[in-house]
C-alpha cells in the first residue's frame, strides 16, 4: 500500500469537522453519489490529513491518510488501503496526488522486474518484492498465506464480507409501475382492492422538470371508495420489480385478474435459455431468483423455484482507452495516428497516452458510432465483425483493422453470388460430380450445430471455408437446378449473420420459395476419405490421407511409405500402437 483512505463519515473525521477546508471537501463528496457506478465514473478526489498509517505487515512503513470520496462507510470498516500498482481506481488517486506506485504483482513469475506503468495491472500473477509472500501465486496463495501470517501475530481475523444491501424498491418519478397503496385519513396504510386493479398512470399533458409529477396530481392523487377518502402512494416501483418476473406473464397473458396462473408457470416455466450481458448477473438474474423462490415460499402448488434452465453470458464490446497529459479519457475521434503513436488531433505536438482496452463507455470516451460504422461499411459488415472477433461469450476487442477486413470480405461474397448468377444462367447439360451437394449438406450440418451451441465465431470461420470452397468449385460445369438448389441453401445459411446480404441475394436469385431452414443428409456429411493423424510417442509427426473404416495394419504400411514420418521410427523397436479408428495412431518406440 502506498496510503490509506477513510469515508468522509469514519469516526476520525471529527477531529476536522471544525475544519472548514474539510466541510468544504465533504459537501463536494456528497455530489458524488453513493452508487458504484457513480463512484467509478467520478473523479477521483481526497483531503490529506497530518495523519500516517502504518503497514501491520512491515512496521517500518508508514503511508499518508486521506479522506477520499469513493470510500463508503458501509463497506468494511469505512478505511481501505491504496495499491495504486493493482487497482485502477488507486492508481488515478496515486497519479493525482504525486503518491508511490509499488508493483507487487508481476503477470509472469519470470519478469522479476516488471513494473506498472500508464495504467494499474488487476490480474492474476505472482507476488514479487513482498518478503515472505514472493513466489507466491496471487490471488489464490498469496491471500491464504497473508491472513494466516495476520492471524499467528494477532493482528486481526478471518472474516468473510457479503456486500447484499437491501433493495430500495420505490422511485419518486412518473415512468414506472404504481404501487397498489392507499392511505387512510391517519396515514395507515392499505392495499388498493382488488376490483380497482390494476392502478394505471393518470395521463399528464406535460411534464414539470423537477419533482414528481404525480404528487401534484390531485384528480389521481385523491381517491374514494366506499365513502372514505384516501390518498394514493405517489412513489413508482423501480422498473427492476417488472423485469423480475415478466417472463411468468408470458405464460399467462391472457389472465387480467392475477399475472399469471400457477398451473400455466408450472407447464411453461423454466424458461430454456436466457441470453444477457455480464452486468445483469448481479441484479436482474439476482432478482428474478429471488422473486422465484418468494412465489414458491408463498404458493403450495408453485412447483418452479429458479426462473431459467440456460443461462449463457456474452462478452461486452471492448475498446482502446486513451488519456492526455493530464490524465482526462480522451475519445477516438480526438486522436490521430503518426509513425504508430497518437497525438491530439488539434494539437499535434501533445502525446496521448495509450491505456487498456475496456468495455466501451460513455465516461471513458472509447465508444464508437454504430451509425458512422453503418454508414461507412454497412450493418452486415459491423454484425460480420463483431461475430468473427471471438467466442461470444468472450469480450470482443474493437478496431479498425478488423471492421475493414469484415468489410472487404462482404465484397468477395458479392462477387461470388454474382459468378452463381452467371453459371446459372449458362444452364449446363450435366453435372461434373456429386461433389457441390455432398458440401453443401457439410456446411449445413457444421453452420446448425454451431448456431444451437453458440460458437458463431466458429460459424464465420465456416462461412470463409464455404466461400473458398464454392469459388473453386464454380469452374465446373453445373446444371441450374442443382446449383439454385445447393446455392439456396447457403444464402439461408447466411441469414442470422448477413440478413440484408442473404436477403438480396435470395430476392436475386427469384425462386419464389418461403424460406425453410435447410436440413441435411447426415448419410452425405460422412467423410470417405479420412485425414488420420500419425504421432510418434504422443508427439504429432504428420497426417496421412486415407479411407476411411482403414485399420491399423494397412494404416501403418501407409506410414512406412512416406519418409517424413517413416524417419522417426526406421531402426527403432516399436513398444506400442495405439490406434483410434478413423482418427489417429499413437507409435511408442
Amino acid at each position: 500500500m502506498s496510503f490509506l483512505a477513510l469515508s468522509v463519515d469514519h469516526p476520525l473525521s471529527k477531529f476536522y469537522q471544525n475544519d472548514p477546508e474539510f466541510l468544504k471537501f465533504k459537501k463536494q463528496c456528497s455530489r458524488t453519489g453513493t452508487t458504484e457506478e457513480s463512484i467509478a465514473n467520478a473523479e477521483k478526489i481526497g483531503f490529506k490529513t497530518e495523519l500516517e498509517a502504518i503497514n501491520p505487515l512491515n512496521k517500518k512503513i508508514k503511508v499518508p491518510v486521506y479522506f477520499a470520496n469513493f470510500v463508503l462507510m458501509d463497506y468494511g470498516h469505512g478505511a481501505v488501503f491504496g495499491c495504486p500498482a493493482h487497482d485502477q481506481r488507486d492508481y488515478d488517486f496515486a497519479i493525482k496526488y504525486n503518491l508511490n506506485i509499488n508493483t507487487v504483482v508481476t503477470p509472469e513469475i519470470e519478469n522479476q522486474n516488471y513494473k506498472v506503468k500508464n495504467q494499474a495491472y488487476a490480474g492474476p500473477g505472482y507476488i514479487i518484492n513482498s518478503s515472505f509472500l514472493n513466489g507466491l501465486k496471487c490471488p489464490e496463495e498469496s491471500i491464504i498465506k497473508a491472513i494466516n501470517h495476520i492471524e499467528e501475530n494477532n493482528l486481526g481475523e478471518k472474516k468473510i464480507n457479503f456486500r447484499l444491501k437491501d433493495w430500495g424498491v420505490s422511485r419518486q418519478r412518473y415512468w414506472g409501475c404504481p404501487i397498489p397503496i392507499i392511505y387512510d385519513e391517519n396515514n395507515k396504510p392499505h392495499k388498493v382492492p382488488k376490483e380497482l386493479l390494476p392502478v394505471k398512470l393518470p395521463k399528464i399533458d406535460k411534464l414539470e422538470p423537477t419533482g414528481n409529477p404525480l404528487d401534484s396530481n390531485n384528480d389521481w392523487k385523491n381517491i374514494v371508495i366506499g365513502n372514505k377518502k384516501y390518498t394514493r402512494e405517489t412513489d413508482t416501483l423501480d422498473t427492476f420489480v417488472d423485469s423480475s418476473w415478466y417472463f411468468l406473464r408470458f405464460c399467462s397473458p391472457n389472465n387480467d385478474t392475477y399475472g399469471f396462473k400457477a398451473d400455466d408457470v408450472n407447464y411453461w416455466m423454466p424458461v430454456d435459455q436466457y441470453i444477457g450481458g455480464v452486468e445483469h448477473a448481479i441484479l436482474h438474474l439476482l432478482y428474478s431468483r429471488f422473486f422465484m423462490q418468494a412465489l414458491a415460499h408463498k404458493n403450495n402448488n408453485f412447483e418452479i423455484t429458479e426462473p431459467f434452465k440456460g443461462l449463457f453470458t456474452q462478452g461486452m464490446v471492448c475498446h482502446e482507452t486513451y488519456k492526455d497529459e493530464k490524465n482526462n479519457w480522451l475519445s477516438p475521434e480526438e486522436i490521430i495516428s503518426i509513425d504508430g503513436e497518437k497525438f491530439l488531433k488539434k494539437d499535434q505536438s501533445k502525446k496521448v497516452i495509450t491505456g487498456s482496452s475496456e468495455s466501451m463507455s460513455k465516461s471513458k470516451k472509447n465508444t464508437i458510432d454504430p451509425e458512422q460504422m453503418i454508414k461507412n461499411y454497412g450493418a452486415d459488415a459491423v454484425r460480420l465483425f463483431i461475430l468473427s472477433d471471438s467466442p461470444p461469450e468472450k469480450d470482443v476487442q474493437w478496431s479498425e483493422e478488423g471492421m475493414i477486413s469484415s468489410f472487404k470480405f462482404v465484397q468477395k461474397l458479392w462477387n461470388l453470388n454474382q459468378r452463381f448468377l452467371d453459371e446459372i444462367q449458362k444452364n449446363h447439360e450435366r453435372d461434373i460430380d456429386k461433389k457441390l451437394k455432398i458440401e453443401t449438406n457439410k456446411f449445413v450440418k457444421k453452420i446448425t450445430h454451431n448456431l444451437e451451441n453458440f460458437s458463431y465465431n466458429i460459424i464465420i470461420a465456416n462461412i470463409h471455408e464455404l466461400h473458398t470452397f464454392y469459388s473453386k468449385q464454380l469452374n465446373n460445369p453445373y446444371t441450374k437446378e442443382t446449383l439454385i438448389e445447393n446455392y439456396e441453401k447457403i444464402l439461408i445459411l447466411l441469414l442470422p449473420t448477413l440478413p440484408h446480404f442473404g436477403n438480396e441475394c435470395l430476392e436475386k436469385l427469384k425462386t419464389g420459395k418461403n424460406i425453410f431452414w435447410p436440413q441435411f443428409d447426415p448419410k452425405l456429411t460422412i467423410d470417405d476419405e479420412i485425414a488420420f493423424v500419425v504421432q510418434i510417442n504422443g508427439k504429432k509427426r504428420g497426417l496421412i490421407l486415407s479411407k476411411r473404416n482403414t485399420d491399423q495394419k494397412q494404416l501403418f504400411e501407409m506410414i512406412m511409405k512416406e519418409k517424413n514420418i517413416s524417419k522417426y521410427i526406421n531402426e527403432k523397436k516399436i513398444q506400442k500402437k495405439i490406434f483410434v479408428p478413423n482418427k489417429l495412431i499413437n507409435i511408442l518406440i
